[in-house]
């Protein structure tokens, strides 16, 4: 043996991933699985998509249709064009207002709201900010409430609302809707407050601060995210509600909300659909503009109290 041969290196081998892959053995592409698995769960989402947005298409395309049109093909776009004849006599329509229709359910969506955070609000915070026994049953009181039908408790409200003279009356059927929306409310509004810190409490009651203004001026500030969820809510609540305002108002008090205006105005006219989908569109945008605009705080309201800071 040589010098030269022993000073050479020893052979060395390329490292593993400079060897090329053997001839047709098998290459796996990329997220190969990963799409092969999305691909049942994008045919359930366009399916579900498709089974909303189908009613709503016949709604808007058949309000601006002919009759004829309508009933010949109730799925295909105006032969002769759209026309607005058919919108325009809605606000004609003898048996339902539907402008004062519109006017009742806001004055019912601003009084419900507004009566549903004065009294949730603080009675959440102190569920929220007690840890007695006491507090927590009532909180599971007020759960169990989200639980119970409102077409359950009619009838009893009835009896009790003729007893105070409030039956057929605005006083009676917003006390109704309010009580409606409390348990849901607290429900929300305590699970949010307890992700907020209670040294902010502690500090506002070293500047003298009671408990009612610590959560007006303190807690209730950052609670915007959820209550604007329960605003949204409670919005469609009253505005979608038939059973409640047909019962507790009454034929007999000459107020309409939107939807027992909309049975009043097509009950007559069901058969003609020249009525029935014109009035049925005017009745559902309002809330459908609102909905596209607020979709994003009913979201963030949900999930803001879902984990504790």
């Amino acid at each position: 043996m040589t010098l030269h041969s022993e000073l050479a290196p020893p052979a060395t081998t390329p490292p593993p991933e400079d060897v090329p892959p053997a001839q047709g053995g098998p290459v796996p592409p990329p997220g190969g699985a990963r799409s092969r698995r999305g691909i049942p769960r994008l045919a359930f989402l366009l399916a579900v998509t498709a089974l909303m947005l189908v009613p709503l298409y016949v709604l808007v395309v058949n309000a601006f249709k002919e009759q004829q049109d309508i009933l010949a093909d109730p799925f295909g776009l105006p032969a002769d064009g759209p026309t607005l004849e058919h919108l325009a006599k809605v606000f004609s329509n003898p048996q339902f207002d539907i402008v004062q229709g519109y006017a009742v359910t806001l004055l019912f969506v601003v009084c419900v709201n507004v009566l549903s955070v004065a009294l949730a609000g603080p009675a959440a915070y102190v569920i929220a900010r007690s840890a007695r026994r006491r507090y927590r049953a009532l909180m599971v009181f007020f759960l169990a409430g989200t639980f119970i039908p409102s077409q359950v408790l009619v009838i009893p409200v009835v009896y009790v609302l003729k007893t105070f003279g409030l039956m057929g009356t605005i006083q009676g059927f917003v006390l109704f809707e309010t009580v409606l929306t409390l348990p849901f409310s607290i429900f929300l509004y305590a699970g949010y407050i307890a992700t907020i810190p209670k040294e902010l409490d502690q500090a506002a009651a070293v500047d003298g601060a009671g408990r009612m203004r610590t959560f007006w001026r303190i807690v209730f500030p950052l609670m915007r995210p959820v209550v604007a969820t329960m605003v949204i809510l409670n919005t469609f609540s009253v505005w979608n509600d038939f059973v409640n305002p047909q019962i507790i108002l009454g034929p007999g008090s000459g107020l309409h909300t939107v939807t027992t205006g909309v049975y009043a105005a097509v009950s007559q006219y069901s058969t003609d659909y020249t009525v029935v989908f014109p009035t049925l569109l005017l009745a559902v945008a309002p809330l459908l503009v609102f909905f596209v605009f607020m979709q994003r705080h009913i979201i963030s309201g949900l999930t803001a109290g879902s984990t504790k800071s």
